[in-house]
């Protein structure tokens, strides 16, 4: 079972995330549904609807969209990889929020770890796994 999060100041339940080299902080509170990123409207700092979605499907699945508000601060690689982890930090937060979330989120594999990373390059190899090209003369 994922810890129960709450910070000690204000109640807010928190969760953290991350996804290749991103990590995503997450606060959940009651509210009006509103999501904010790095200070930004989710819609502004993921344009893509893709991104969007992997955000939001979490809020979805335990038809929380409209009973909470969310502010994310998220860090390192790229859009893919950020919108991964705040997948998993809201997840987490939620389940924080409330308990009852664990096992419809669970189920649905939104609390596991993505734990596929870029494999690092070897020596004497171009990449992770390239050799050099081979000269018949």
């Amino acid at each position: 079972m994922v810890a129960i999060k709450k910070d000690k100041i204000n109640g807010d339940s928190l969760g953290t995330g991350r996804r290749k080299t991103s990590v995503a902080r997450c606060r959940v509170r009651p509210g009006t549904g509103q999501i904010r990123i790095n200070g930004r409207p989710l819609e502004e700092y993921f344009p893509t609807i893709k991104h969007q979605l992997l955000v939001t499907e979490t809020l979805d699945r335990v038809q929380a969209r409209d009973s909470v508000d969310v502010i994310v601060r998220v860090s390192g690689g790229g859009l893919t990889g950020q919108a991964g982890a705040i997948r998993m930090a809201l997840a987490r937060a939620l389940v924080s929020h409330n308990e009852e979330f664990f096992q419809p989120l669970r189920d649905d594999g939104f609390l596991t770890r993505d734990s596929r990373m870029k494999e690092r390059k070897k020596f004497g190899l171009h990449g992770a796994r390239r050799g050099t090209q081979f000269s018949k003369r």
